[in-house]
């Protein structure tokens, strides 16, 4: 399981970044044709064996970024207005987008489910991004990720197996 990567994933993705950049830089120049429909097929290879519930490494390290539909949901769930929303939970970064103020999440259960599941933010929903169109463009995210996400990690690896063989 992709989980069980974890423990070595930042070497792991240490390592394997030399050549992963060297292959999302063609990429990126190149947009292989076949490319969002390879990593797309590869991605549900990989989550039909991952359980994201063993792992929330996400939850745990990174923080989404909040749109303004997001503080909306959210907070209507939790019954508070989103100024208050914000107040509690969320600050500007330096890109200027709401995040929130510390790590783990705070609506992260202790057997690591989300005690807002149904609204939570749209990042969150399509977290690692690794089946959405125009990969191209989210290459630089993805990278990030491999530090993240063991399963992101695995997609990408299988994905220059793929693509550069």
């Amino acid at each position: 399981m992709a989980h069980d990567l974890l423990p070595e994933l930042a070497e792991l993705a240490r390592k394997a970044a030399p050549a992963t950049k060297d292959a999302f830089k063609k990429w990126k120049k190149q947009q292989p044709r076949d490319l969002d429909v390879t990593v797309q097929g590869i991605h549900h290879d990989v989550f039909e064996q991952t359980d994201c519930l063993a792992c929330a490494n996400c939850c745990k390290t990174t923080s989404p970024i909040f749109y303004e539909r997001d503080i909306e949901r959210t907070a209507k769930y939790l019954k508070i207005k989103p100024s208050q929303f914000i107040a509690q939970y969320l600050h500007i970064d330096a890109d200027g987008d709401y995040v929130l103020n510390h790590a783990p999440c705070p609506f992260l259960n202790a057997d690591n489910t989300c005690a807002v599941y149904a609204h939570r933010p749209t990042a969150c929903r399509e977290y690692p991004h690794t089946d959405r169109k125009r990969f191209h463009q989210i290459l630089d995210l993805t990278l990030r990720n491999t530090y993240v996400c063991p399963a992101a990690y695995q997609i990408v690896e299988r994905l220059k197996q793929t693509l550069l063989s």
